[in-house]
Order: C-alpha cells, then structure tokens, then sequence
C-alpha cells in the first residue's frame, strides 16, 4: 500500500469526489430520476398510441405503411442523468464567484 501526504490525499478528494452542481436537494435526486425517467417513458407510449389510434381497427395496406411511418418518423423523447462535478471544479467556481 502506499503512504500518501496529506496534501496528495487533498488534491485527489478534489479529483475524485464529487458534489451536486445542479443546484437542488441531493437527496431529491433519487425521486427525481424516476420521476423524469417515468415522463420521457409515458409520452412515447402516449405519441405511439395517438399515432396508431388513426387506423381505428384493422390495418389496411397503404394506410398501415403510412401509419408505421409516421410512427418512426418522429423522434422518441429522451432523458439523460447529468453526472456530479468534481469537488475541485466546484470549489474553484465559488472562490471565482466570491472575489
């Protein structure tokens, strides 16, 4: 194993750990995550079912290929989780912010 100073140790925290940047409550996050993963999920459901409620029944030729490409014409909702920044990054914006 090998024996750090303290001032290596500092400099690797600022590296490695990291904080919340976003500016709400970290706990908050665990909720939230679902929550935006369930709206994105919800409304493609919702586009796909609004897109094939036009055929109202059974699939006719020509009508069935028009609805299968509007379907795939438009583009699925996303989301993404934004990672935490680096402690250090954080850390060197609020000195920056208070001078």
């Amino acid at each position: 194993m090998v024996r750090r100073t303290p001032q290596e140790k500092k400099r690797l925290s600022y590296l490695k750990d990291r904080r919340n940047a976003y500016g709400e409550n970290d706990k908050s996050s665990r909720t939230s995550i679902r929550l935006r993963k369930r709206a994105v999920n919800s409304a493609n459901r919702r586009l796909q079912r609004t897109v094939l409620a036009t055929l109202n029944g059974r699939p006719v030729g020509d009508r069935a290929a028009e609805v299968a490409e509007r379907a795939a014409g438009r583009r699925p909702k996303r989301w993404r989780k934004v990672p935490d920044a680096p402690l250090g990054e954080l850390l060197a914006r609020r000195a920056e912010r208070a001078r």
